[in-house]
């Protein structure tokens, strides 16, 4: 098969499209052939040897795709050749051929196509539980979204109007704001603008229910932008470091403040089914879309270095 691979650490370059040996699946595995395979920025990282790599050179990026069942493991028995099958954390998906372990394959409904279910699952299972679990979204609620323009910032933006609530962006760019308030954000400020201040007026010096926090470095003006008993729910740190808390914050103004990790809510098979199964049932009835850039996985240094680049909005896409 052919994939896209790399000997060492480093910039885009040291990716290399060629052939290597098909992976050999083990009797509890499927071996799927990729139709539509996630680019995230953790594939970054991990390209740069910032992340943990698992095995030896050469490495294949990639954790996230979609595709066909071209054969199945001795032990697996609900899943046949031919059906449609994706996944959200599954290494070196960035080939032709994977093999997926059964407990981590996510059947695609015949209404949702391989791009979008490729696009779907890290960004849209981390915005399903941040606004079902770590803050549950309810009718009347206004929430700030953090670097909004992105692919988990869009998903947000959807969702939270879908439960009820009101979305509020911030981002970088005019263009970025454009691409937000297209996805359906009532307002979206700029950061170098005086944000908070727009924020705390927007809602009539009250302040929001919630904040969803992703860049790190702007988590104690968040907090200011929260109103009393509301919520800062931290899930990254794109922008840097965030400062240490000191808990009496917390006292004082009767703010809470949670955290959020994805491999803490998908424990399960059932997990992952029955959330993607509702994030399918939107993208099928319209009710979310996402916007895509797709690449063919030839150029896969390309892809890596548009990302890099920080003007991409919403999902990446590698086409094998």
């Amino acid at each position: 098969m052919k994939a896209l691979v790399f000997e060492k650490f480093g910039g885009p370059d040291v990716l290399d499209y060629r052939e290597i040996d098909d992976p050999v699946i083990g009797p509890d595995e499927i071996l799927l052939e990729m139709k539509a395979i996630g680019l995230n920025f953790a594939d970054v990282y991990r390209r740069k040897g910032n992340y943990h790599l698992e095995g030896q050179p050469p490495y294949i990026l990639g954790y996230e795709g979609a595709g066909i069942v071209k054969s199945i493991g001795d032990n697996v028995h609900d899943v046949k050749v031919g059906d449609r099958i994706a996944f959200a954390d599954v290494p070196a998906a960035n080939a032709e051929l994977v093999a997926v372990p059964k407990d981590k394959a996510i059947p695609i409904p015949d209404d949702v196509s391989f791009e979008s279910a490729a696009s779907l699952l890290l960004q849209g299972l981390t915005a399903h539980y941040l606004t079902k679990d770590s803050y549950s979204i309810k009718k009347g609620d206004v929430a700030l979204v953090h670097a909004v323009a992105g692919g988990v910032g869009q998903l947000l933006i959807q969702i939270i109007n879908l439960l009820g609530g009101t979305a509020i962006g911030l981002t970088s760019s005019e263009e970025k704001r454009q691409v937000a308030i297209s996805a359906g954000a009532e307002s979206v400020f700029l950061y170098n603008d005086n944000w908070k201040d727009s924020v705390v007026q927007m809602t009539s010096g009250k302040g929001v229910d919630v904040v969803y926090e992703s860049v790190g470095s702007t988590i104690i003006d968040s907090f200011e932008v929260t109103r009393v008993g509301g919520t800062v729910v931290f899930f990254g740190m794109a922008g840097g470091d965030p400062v240490k808390i000191d808990p009496r914050m917390l006292m004082d103004t009767s703010k809470t403040l949670t955290g959020g990790d994805l491999w803490n809510v998908l424990t399960s098979s059932e997990e992952r089914v029955t959330r993607s199964g509702e994030l399918f049932e939107w993208i099928a009835e319209g009710k979310v879309t996402i916007l895509k850039t797709v690449f063919p996985l030839s150029e896969g240094r390309k892809a890596h270095e548009f990302i890099e680049s920080r003007k991409s909005t919403g999902k990446l896409l590698l086409i094998p």
